[in-house]
């Protein structure tokens, strides 16, 4: 079985899954448009991303610009959850992701590890973890 998220944005799914890349070091596949699907969408969204996948070494997930007649409620139906090996990394992590968005619980030790809590620019809630 293999469970991904699939995360939906409102025409700046291009610009976030760059965001991501480049924090996550991770590669932008299967990367499919509006441009020649029989899909009814204003002119304007043919170049938005019908379908995109973001892969490197231990992330994959899919992405998507909803079509304008489909509702997006602002990132509080999903979160990522990203396990990390270092404190160090995790907190660098964390610091990329919640510039510009909010901070829900500051990136310190718990009685577990080291967790944060965020959402970012885009709307999208994030869980950083590190275990040490």
């Amino acid at each position: 079985m293999n469970v991904q998220a699939y995360l939906a944005f409102n025409g700046n799914c291009q610009e976030a899954l760059n965001f991501y890349g480049d924090i996550f070091n991770a590669e932008i596949k299967n990367r499919q448009t509006y441009e020649d699907k029989k899909i009814d969408v204003p002119g304007n969204y043919r170049g938005k991303l019908q379908h995109a996948e973001l892969k490197g070494k231990g992330v994959n997930f899919m992405a998507y610009d909803a079509s304008p007649d489909t509702p997006i409620n602002s990132g509080n139906q999903i979160h990522m959850s990203v396990d990390l090996s270092t404190v160090d990394e995790a907190s660098k992590v964390f610091e990329q992701l919640s510039n510009g968005g909010t901070i829900h619980h500051e990136f310190r030790e718990r009685e577990w590890g080291h967790f944060g809590r965020c959402t970012d620019s885009y709307g999208i809630g994030w869980m950083i973890n590190c275990d040490k």
